[in-house]
C-alpha cells in the first residue's frame, strides 16, 4: 500500500493534470445536437457544427450545453489553436428555441438564470470563428456575435426579430450589436426586427469577410489554421487586448495594451519570435 501511494506522489503535477484531462475527454457525453471534429491539415482546428435541421438549428438549452462542453474541451486541448462554429446551408441558427421559452414564466426565467449557459463561447481563451450561412437571427445572431470573428456566406441574413414576438434580445443583441454596427442601425434592427444581408453586415462592421456559401466553412477553417500557427500564449494575450477595447476608455485601453505588450517580453515566445525573424526561419513556439 505504501509503495503505491509513493508512486502516485512521485508523479509530476503535469502528469496528473494530463490523466485528469484524459478522464474528462473519455467521460464527455456524445453530443446529440452538434457534430464535433478536428479539422485542418494538422488537425489543429476544432469544428462544431450545429445540427438541428428540422428546427433550423434553433438554440435550445441542451444544444447550448453541448456547445459549452465542447468549447471547454477544445480550450483544454493544447493541440487546438482555434475553434470554428457553423450551421447548415439554410441556417446558422434561426434563433433561440421559442417552443422551449413559450410557456415559461418570469419566476422560471429569473430564478433559473435562463441563457446563462450561453456564455462559454464568449469566455473562450482560444479564438472562435463563426462561419455563417443562411439565417442568423435572434439568438443565432447573438451567438455569432459571441464569437471573435464572423465569416459570412453570400446567402447569410442577420437580424434581431425579438420585437415581433413581444420580447427583446436577451443574450447580447442590444449590446454587442450596438458596439459592432453603431447605435442607429442597431436601434433600427431591434425596434423593427428587420434583417440585413451579408453585404450590409460587412459594410456595417458586423462581418469580416464574405464567401460563396460552399466555401465559407473551409475559409473559416483556413483562418483558424493561420491563427493556430502563432504562439498560443500570445494569441490569447492579443485576443484579451482587443476585447478590452469594448470595456475600457481609450486611455485605460491603451495602458492595458501597453502593459500586455510589456508582458510579452517576459515570455520565451517573444524572444523566439524576434530571433526567428532575424534568422529568417519559422519560429518554434513554446507557449512560455
Amino acid at each position: 500500500m505504501i509503495p503505491r501511494f509513493a508512486s502516485l506522489a512521485g508523479r509530476s503535477c503535469q502528469t496528473l493534470r494530463n490523466m485528469q484531462q484524459i478522464v474528462t475527454l473519455s467521460t464527455l457525453a456524445e453530443p446529440k445536437m452538434i457534430i464535433v471534429s478536428t479539422v485542418g491539415e494538422k488537425k489543429n482546428v476544432g469544428l462544431i457544427e450545429l445540427h438541428r435541421p428540422k428546427a433550423l438549428n434553433a438554440l435550445c438549452s441542451e444544444l447550448m450545453d453541448e456547445v459549452s462542453a465542447h468549447v471547454k474541451n477544445f480550450n483544454e486541448d493544447k493541440s487546438i489553436g482555434a475553434i470554428v462554429i457553423t450551421g447548415s446551408d439554410k441556417a446558422f441558427a434561426a434563433g433561440a428555441d421559442i417552443m422551449e421559452m413559450m410557456d415559461k414564466q418570469f419566476a422560471d426565467i429569473y430564478t433559473g438564470q435562463f441563457l446563462s449557459n450561453w456564455s462559454e463561447v464568449a469566455k473562450s481563451k482560444k479564438p472562435v470563428i463563426a462561419a455563417v450561412k443562411g439565417f442568423c437571427l435572434g439568438g443565432g445572431c447573438e451567438f455569432a456575435m459571441m464569437c471573435d470573428i464572423i465569416y459570412a456566406a453570400e446567402n447569410a441574413h442577420f437580424g434581431q426579430p425579438e420585437i415581433k414576438i413581444g420580447t427583446i434580445p436577451g443574450a447580447g443583441g442590444t449590446q454587442r450589436l450596438t458596439r459592432a454596427v453603431g447605435k442607429s442601425l442597431a436601434m433600427e434592427m431591434c425596434l423593427t426586427g428587420e434583417r440585413i444581408n451579408a453585404y450590409e453586415a460587412q459594410q456595417a462592421g458586423l462581418v469580416s469577410k464574405i464567401f460563396p456559401t460552399e466555401k465559407v466553412v473551409n475559409e473559416a477553417i483556413k483562418l483558424g489554421e493561420r491563427i493556430a500557427t502563432q504562439s498560443p500564449l500570445i494569441v490569447q494575450m492579443a485576443k484579451e487586448a482587443v476585447n478590452s477595447a469594448y470595456e475600457l476608455s481609450l486611455k485605460d485601453g491603451l495602458q492595458f495594451e501597453r502593459r500586455l505588450f510589456h508582458t510579452t517580453f517576459a515570455t520565451k515566445d517573444r524572444k523566439e519570435g524576434m530571433t526567428a525573424f532575424a534568422e529568417k526561419r519559422s519560429p518554434l513556439w513554446q507557449s512560455e
